[in-house]
């Protein structure tokens, strides 16, 4: 099987045939470091293919791996590396994603991918995008607290405002009547339409075509809050048009060009670090509240039976942390166990998984930031 590589997470795996291989390790983006990663990711493939021999016969375990092999072997996949690599497989099943944090070793293999780790960056409240736009060049990055790396476009975006507004961009009309002549013998030019006016009704339009295949194309999908990254004298009329619900008031008001990507991402965390700790902040908060009624929980274990029932409809879980066991997906019933097993996943990620295919939200939350030490803090809707 072709290895299927991603840099976006816009797309992840339902429910797959057993055995459901997990593999994640933290990545470098540079040489000679970069060097030591193909060989990590060897070794834990040796881990995976011990796991497997517990259970399974030689016979079934060869295709499961062989496109970790064919990954281990791709030079050109290892040069192009981002922070940290996640990588799911199973039967009929291979995907790798690179992804812009660093994540910590590990593999799994079990009867459903372990998510958490992906998780911990698609439903963090870190998570941002960026929209540098000039009149010359539109371009789309996103980000978190630790990196900034450029998306693509997707083809329905323009990419400059003649991309954008084509046969329609206005030339300004001018015309030349016989007054007599001025200084010199040169005849009196009496222009019909500003030019200043004109190219402002151009810009206008170019913004209003970026604003909405941006939110059509990226924001809507994504559902990150998106920073505005243009001069100051664009930041207005940018704001004045745009129907994106997600972008933000506070932008990064210069040039995009005339920074680096660290200078960009370094002003877009400090635009997004207040509306990010206010986040938590006020879901930390709905936790206590709803806790006093008697419409929280604490615990992994009444936390799954309600995840099951339906009755979650906010969880945070602790990213640092991990509860071996499973849980009976029927009743909610939790069973305490060892990693090591080859049918033992984290609670914390089956449980997440449980909440958002039951309409829930899952938001993952660094240690020092859960309002409480179990690892899990659930918000009842009844």
């Amino acid at each position: 099987m072709k290895p299927d590589y991603s840099d976006s997470l816009d797309w992840l795996p339902g429910a797959m045939e057993p055995p459901c291989i997990s593999l994640y390790q933290p990545t470098n983006r540079h040489y000679p470091e970069n060097r030591q990663d193909p060989i990590l990711f060897r070794n834990l493939v040796k881990e995976i293919e011990q796991s497997l021999a517990r259970k399974y016969p030689s016979r079934e375990i060869k295709p499961l791996l062989e496109p970790f092999h064919e990954l281990a072997d791709d030079r050109d996949f290892w040069e192009h590396a981002l922070d940290g690599l996640a990588v799911l497989g199973a039967p009929g099943f291979f995907r790798a994603y690179r992804l812009q944090q660093p994540v910590p070793e590990l593999v799994v293999v079990a009867n459903s991918f372990h998510m958490k780790p992906i998780m911990l960056i698609m439903q963090s409240a870190d998570r941002y995008q960026v929209l540098a736009l000039t009149r010359k060049q539109v371009r789309l990055f996103e980000g978190n607290r630790n990196a900034l790396d450029e998306v693509e476009l997707a083809p329905e975006v323009p990419r400059t405002i003649t991309e954008a507004l084509g046969d329609e961009h206005t030339e300004p009309h001018l015309t030349v009547a016989s007054y007599g002549k001025g200084a010199g013998g040169v005849p009196m030019r009496h222009g019909h339409g500003s030019r200043k006016d004109e190219l402002d009704k151009d810009v206008e339009r170019y913004f209003r075509a970026v604003d909405r295949a941006v939110f059509e194309h990226h924001s809507r999908n994504s559902g990150l809050s998106l920073m505005l990254a243009a001069l100051p004298e664009h930041h207005s009329p940018f704001q004045r048009i745009s129907h994106n619900p997600l972008l933000m008031q506070r932008g990064i008001d210069v040039d995009p060009n005339a920074l680096t990507l660290e200078e960009l991402g370094r002003r877009a965390w400090e635009a997004m670090e207040p509306q990010y700790r206010m986040r938590l902040k006020g879901l930390t908060d709905e936790f206590m509240e709803a806790e006093s009624k008697g419409l929280a929980a604490r615990e992994p274990g009444t936390a799954a039976v309600a995840a099951v029932a339906g009755r979650v409809a906010t969880l945070l879980i602790d990213a640092d942390r991990e509860v071996p066991g499973r849980i009976d997906t029927a009743t909610g019933a939790v069973e305490y166990d060892e990693l090591e097993d080859p049918e033992v996943d984290d609670l914390l990620d089956d449980l997440a998984e449980l909440v958002l295919h039951r309409g829930g939200k899952v938001v993952v939350v660094p240690s020092d930031l859960m309002p409480v030490p179990s690892g899990v803090a659930a918000v009842f809707r009844y």
